[in-house]
């Protein structure tokens, strides 16, 4: 993957969604004549919606289902027991039947907490190792990480909106009219304090992830070992997974949610597949740790929901 695409790739979940689906419904309202008065009230009635119905949308498009404690007694009886060490209601416990091994946390108010974690996940791990991925998840439940998100997101749409609409405005409105040039001017703006805010929220969202890592580690004993091993897995095993089976790709949309970003995952395991022989779990950590931060690689991070995975385990080797 060249490098403007894997910047574009990287820009995430928060982008994407928000820019394609503003950039559609400005159009509409352009054309409709709405005053731009009102878009603030539409986005924020558009962000909260979405937020609301996003976790029926996340199980129907990645065939999650909840699973009970009589159908899967290990899994439930590892959420229930984090769950009271961190503070927090039990989650409902789900499982996403998608070929690649992740987790996420999510819900809404109307849907309730919810922790996912797919198949191939519980096939790839052992069992501390999936402990400490539960960990890592119920710690973005218990930073409400899913709600701040949400909020924090709205700010960038709302100037999306504004910035769109007027330079629509400008463009197509009457010719007649004066001020096009400072609309102009305004919509530019606009679009431009809308890439910096992104780039804010971007960040904010990789601290969430080292705050979610740090919840694991301090809670579950020997943390700071059982996530590193597990993170490593997940990156190495994604990116095999990405190269043999097709169906393993197209997930990126949902990477804002995952433990660790599948889009890097392929690079990783790539750098790590030099050695021939079979990894014991600490020898892969420490194969991903020899590697070099490169200056490609921080820029990358800019654009990314998810720290460089170095960069990530180092940050685990400082709490142990």
């Amino acid at each position: 993957m060249n490098l403007w695409k894997l910047r574009f790739s990287m820009l995430g979940t928060l982008s994407i969604i928000i820019g394609l689906s503003t950039l559609f419904f400005t159009i509409i309202i352009s054309l409709m004549g709405i005053s731009l008065i009102v878009l603030p009230f539409i986005v924020v009635l558009i962000n909260l919606v979405q937020w609301l119905l996003a976790p029926y949308l996340i199980d129907a498009m990645y065939r999650v289902k909840e699973t009970s404690k009589s159908e899967n007694q290990k899994l439930y009886g590892m959420v229930e027991k984090l769950s009271e060490k961190s503070g927090i209601k039990t989650p409902r416990v789900m499982i996403a039947h998608i070929p690649i091994p992740n987790a996420f946390a999510y819900g809404s108010p109307i849907a309730g907490n919810r922790m996912a974690v797919t198949t191939e996940l519980l096939k790839t791990l052992e069992d501390e190792e999936v402990e400490a991925v539960i960990g890592h998840e119920l710690g973005h439940l218990k930073h409400r990480d899913v709600q701040i998100m949400m909020f924090v997101s709205i700010l960038p749409a709302l100037f999306y909106w504004i910035g769109y609409s007027t330079l629509w405005s400008a463009r197509y409105g009457r010719r007649e009219e004066r001020g096009g040039g400072g609309a102009a001017i305004i919509g530019a703006a606009s679009i431009l304090l809308y890439w910096v805010l992104t780039m804010f929220t971007l960040y904010l969202s990789r601290l969430r992830e080292y705050f979610a890592d740090s919840h694991s580690a301090t809670t579950i004993e020997d943390g700071p070992r059982k996530l590193s091993e597990a993170l490593a897995k997940i990156q190495y095993s994604t990116g095999r997974m990405k190269r043999m089976r097709p169906d393993s790709s197209g997930f990126s949309s949902l990477k804002t949610l995952l433990i660790a970003d599948p889009d890097h995952a392929e690079a990783d395991a790539v750098a790590i597949a030099q050695i021939r022989a079979p990894m014991a779990d600490q020898r892969l950590v420490e194969e991903v740790l020899r590697r070099e931060v490169t200056t490609i690689d921080r820029v990358a991070e800019l654009f990314s929901t998810h720290p460089n995975i170095v960069k990530r385990l180092r940050a685990l080797q400082e709490l142990a």
